[in-house]
This record gives structure tokens, C-alpha cells and sequence, in this order.
């Protein structure tokens, strides 16, 4: 087999086919108009699609650690991303306004939540029973997978929900990210630096695609090697895409002047306050310490 036979590799599964489909349909009948935020939210889609149908998926089950790390940053990191902020913001709005809906958000949006909930998870499917688990049963792969979406949309609303309002503070931002960025780091020099064969199935495939001569002799992809190369995956581009993200709040920040929060936003457990609610809506309040977030502004 030639690096070309790798692209003939895909596999259309069903369950992964339906559930994209579903959830791109019910988006667009939900927000029930086109706009730059469709195409992101899309693009979140499409990302869960190639992740989990594309040959990335049978190298990540089989083959290569440094694969499956790949894998993981997508469904983790970027698909949650382009979820939340491909979300419109006037049914989003709409939809805040039910009670049971906001008491969720509230319960699960808070930084102090979200930021370990997301790590956590991170870490903990990572140790090598339950990763080496993932890889001999498929149920539990695939509820591995439902998890790192949902906690990871879950960790990026603090930061890219489309309602101002319900986003922390530029320098709150920074710091929750920079602090995830460190904790994926770790985890990702773990990883890097570990005896090799902590997950024993990459050691030696079973090769039921006959891959190996090309990985292992022609690409020299050995053992080793890969489980290198997996751990500068999650620290590099986990870093990567975490840095980018901080910039791109202090972009936002930089050209919306007249919403920039005061002074107090920044100190203490002010830059992390929710904004107050009122009786019959899921809207913040604009005043009072509130206005240390930054306001709603123009949303398309």
C-alpha cells in the first residue's frame, strides 16, 4: 500500500452520517437564516465529519497514537469552538429566555465550572485504562467522543457565546485560556516524554489493512516515534490554538473601544461575574457591576 491507498480509506458510517445531518438540519431550521455564522457553525460540523469518517479514523484506532491526538484536538478543541461561535444570537436569545434553559446555562457556563469540567475530562480519558479502553470497545469510544463535544462546547462559551453579555472579560478570558493552555500542555509533555508503550495497542497492530510495512518501513513511523509525536500534537497545537484564540479576544477588545469594560472588571472575582438577570428575561442587566462585561453590541 502507497500513501495514495491512504485516501481511499474513508468509511462512511452510518450513525456518523445521520447524527452530522441532523445536526446541520436542525441548526439551519432553528436559526431559519443564512449567515457567516451558519457557514462557522457548518464548518464545526464538517470538522466532526472528516474527524470520524476520513482516514484519520481507522489510523487513529489501529495504527498511530499521533493520529488519534489529531483526532482528539479536532473533536475536543475545534468542532466545540465553531459550535459556539457559530450560534445566532437572536434565537439563541430566544431560547435563554425559557427558564429551564437558563438555569442550565447559568449552572454550567461559569468559568469555575466549565474551565475543570473540560480539563478534567481531558486528562482523565487519556490515562491508559480507559484510553486503551476506547480502543477495544467501540461503545465506549464512541460516548468518549459525545464527551469531549459536549464539554468542550461547554468550555468555550465562556469565552465565544455570541451574547456579549454572557462572556467573561478580555483579561478574564486570557486567563482562563492561558491556564487551559497549560494544563493541555502538561499533559502533552506527559504524553512526549512518557515510556514508551503506555497504550500497548500502537506497539504492535494487528495490521488488518495491511498499513504497517508503509508506516513502520517506509515512513519510519516507528513506536516510538509516534507516541513522540502524539504529545507534541496536544502541547504544540493545543498551545497553538489556545494562543490564537487569546489574541483574538484582545482583537475583539481592540476594536470595540466603547465597550471595553472599567477597571473593576479586571480585579478580583469582578472579571469573572455573571451578569444579573431579570424576572422575565434571559438578558443581562446594564447596570450596576454588569457593565464590567462587555456589551452586546452588533451582532450579525
Amino acid at each position: 500500500m502507497t500513501g495514495w491507498d491512504l485516501l481511499g480509506l474513508w468509511e462512511l458510517h452510518p450513525s456518523v452520517v445521520a447524527g452530522c445531518l441532523a445536526v446541520a438540519g436542525g441548526y439551519l431550521a432553528w436559526s431559519r437564516r443564512l449567515s457567516w455564522r451558519s457557514a462557522v457553525f457548518l464548518a464545526g460540523v464538517a470538522t466532526v465529519f472528516v474527524a470520524l469518517v476520513s482516514p484519520l479514523d481507522p489510523l487513529s484506532d489501529e495504527y498511530l497514537f499521533s493520529a488519534h491526538m489529531v483526532q482528539h484536538i479536532l473533536l475536543a478543541f475545534v468542532a466545540p469552538a465553531l459550535f459556539v461561535l457559530g450560534l445566532p444570537p437572536g434565537p439563541l436569545d430566544r431560547l435563554l429566555a425559557h427558564r429551564p434553559v437558563a438555569r442550565l446555562e447559568r449552572a454550567l457556563g461559569r468559568p469555575w465550572v466549565a474551565w475543570p469540567l473540560f480539563v478534567v475530562t481531558l486528562w482523565a480519558w487519556h490515562l491508559p485504562v480507559l484510553y486503551e479502553a476506547t480502543l477495544h470497545d467501540e461503545r465506549i469510544h464512541i460516548g468518549e467522543h459525545l464527551v469531549f463535544l459536549v464539554t468542550g462546547t461547554i468550555f468555550w462559551w465562556p469565552v465565544l457565546a455570541p451574547l456579549a453579555g454572557r462572556r467573561l472579560a478580555p483579561l478574564a478570558a486570557a486567563a482562563y485560556l492561558f491556564a487551559a493552555s497549560l494544563a493541555n500542555s502538561l499533559l502533552g509533555i506527559v504524553l512526549t516524554f512518557a515510556p514508551v508503550g503506555i497504550y500497548p495497542s500502537y506497539v504492535a497492530p494487528a495490521d488488518d489493512l495491511g498499513l504497517l510495512p508503509l508506516l513502520r518501513g517506509r515512513w519510519g513511523i516507528t513506536a516510538a516515534f509516534d507516541q513522540q509525536l502524539g504529545g507534541l500534537f496536544m502541547w504544540v497545537l493545543g498551545m497553538f490554538i489556545f494562543l490564537l484564540v487569546i489574541v483574538a479576544v484582545f482583537l475583539r477588545w481592540y476594536r470595540e473601544p466603547e465597550d471595553r469594560p472599567n477597571t473593576a472588571g479586571f480585579t478580583g472575582s469582578a472579571a469573572f461575574a455573571r451578569p444579573a438577570e431579570s424576572a422575565g428575561s434571559a438578558r443581562p442587566a446594564r447596570s450596576g457591576r454588569a457593565a464590567a462585561l462587555p456589551a452586546t453590541g452588533k451582532e450579525s
